[in-house]
């Protein structure tokens, strides 16, 4: 098997700008979510893939339910990779949508310009950068197997999906529901200097205050919408407080947490306001119950609009995301990405909970073990991810392909 490493690396070395480019192509294409019109991104995508000789399944979600969902186009794809009878269905999933730029960029958002070892770009780490690892990684292994005349067993796929900011439900959600994948393993986009084998969960509501309108020089004969609001926010603001007293168990997850993160309402600066709408992000640790938050949170919210006469509260559920509890059955796939990230990273790679969540879940409630992990920094902060100027640093990339590659050829050599 060393012998085998050994090419593995030596094959990545010999294809990596090849694999730049690659991954260059994929952040040139926009897959700002919203709007989420993400098809063409999978189009370029499998004509990349169509020419290194795979053979690219797309799965074109039912325009109807894109839509109701919020999206405007959606395809996932599927890169089905048999080799000998018996071992285990290996699936390499990542993400293509992210969330649209915003300002402050120093560098084309869609340029995926190389800067002092760097490519930047929206979702250049997150998580097309796993595009990338885990194309070249499987290359890497049919190239390198092929040559030494070694039978791989069990099967290797690729699953590109495109509706992670939304909760994954039409990504691996709709792919597992309608049968078109059923892996034994799974191995989901992360970060090179942890395996991650836990996640938050998440629940988001949005919150409608429904007041009164009036006119701003007799306020009396309204009821305020906004200052209500103000009530309901400051409820749940010290709800977040009582929050940092719970604390999980796994590492790198820390307690729940809350944010409230729009807020709109009005009509104009003389009308007291009617109507006044937030959505809000709870995020649950591991060992928390999601009906239990929810009930929780809507408690929190109802009550403190009950102080303020004459107003009238909606809750509206927008997204329920359960979190990923520590796994038994990926103790073997854990175990060789920690052995072969210490031996390419120079360093111990640890085992740890990431609080964000993350479309493993859905792989969870089928029963698939998993485990996260692919190119990237040690902490979403410093690729920023969902930030001006996201980047990766191209030697991560190069690292964490040689990781994937070299646990592939010992799950299925």
């Amino acid at each position: 098997m060393t012998t085998l490493h050994t090419l593995l690396d030596a094959w990545i070395d010999q294809h990596f700008d090849q694999q730049v480019a690659f991954l260059q192509a994929l952040v040139r294409v926009p897959t700002d979510t919203p709007p989420g019109n993400n098809a063409p991104h999978a189009q370029r995508t499998a004509e990349l893939l169509t020419a290194f000789g795979f053979e690219v399944a797309a799965y074109p979600v039912p325009a109807q339910a894109v839509r109701d969902y919020g999206l405007e186009s959606l395809t996932n794809l599927i890169v089905h990779r048999r080799y000998g009878a018996g071992g285990p269905t290996i699936a390499l999933n990542a993400h293509g949508d992210v969330v649209p730029p915003g300002e402050g960029w120093t560098h084309d958002p869609y340029g995926a310009e190389v800067v002092d070892g760097k490519l930047y770009g929206r979702a250049s780490a997150v998580s097309k950068s796993d595009f990338a690892t885990y194309t070249f990684a499987v290359r890497a292994l049919e190239a390198v197997s092929a040559a030494q005349g070694l039978a791989l067993k069990g099967a290797a796929e690729l699953i590109f999906t495109y509706d992670e900011e939304f909760g994954g439900e039409l990504g691996p959600g709709w792919l597992l529901q309608q049968g078109l994948t059923k892996p034994d393993l799974l191995l989901a986009a992360g970060f090179s200097y942890q395996v991650v084998t836990a996640h938050n969960g998440c629940l988001q509501l949005e919150v409608t205050v429904h007041g009164k309108m009036a006119h701003a020089a007799i306020p009396d004969t309204g009821i305020d919408a906004l200052q209500g609001a103000a009530q309901i926010l400051n409820a749940l603001y010290a709800q977040n407080q009582r929050y940092k007293a719970v604390t999980s168990q796994v590492p790198g997850i820390k307690h729940p947490y809350l944010n409230v993160g729009r807020i709109e309402g009005g009509t104009n600066t003389n009308v007291v306001p009617g109507k006044v709408v937030f959505k809000l992000d709870r995020r649950m640790i591991p060992e928390e119950n999601s009906i239990e938050v929810e009930a929780d949170v809507r408690r929190v919210i109802e009550e403190a609009a009950a102080t303020y006469p004459g107003l009238r509260v909606e809750i509206r559920r927008l997204l329920l995301a359960e979190s990923l509890q520590p796994q038994a059955g990926n103790a073997a796939l854990v175990a060789a990405l920690q052995r072969h990230g210490e031996a390419v990273f120079g360093e111990p790679i640890p085992t740890s909970g990431t609080p964000l969540y993350t479309d493993v879940r859905l792989f969870g409630a089928y029963g698939i073990p998993a485990a996260i992990y692919g190119a990237g920094p040690r902490t979403v902060f410093e690729s920023n991810a969902k930030r001006a100027d996201e980047h990766l640093v191209l030697e991560d990339l190069r690292r964490a392909t040689k990781v994937v590659a070299r646990t592939l050829v010992d799950v299925l050599g």
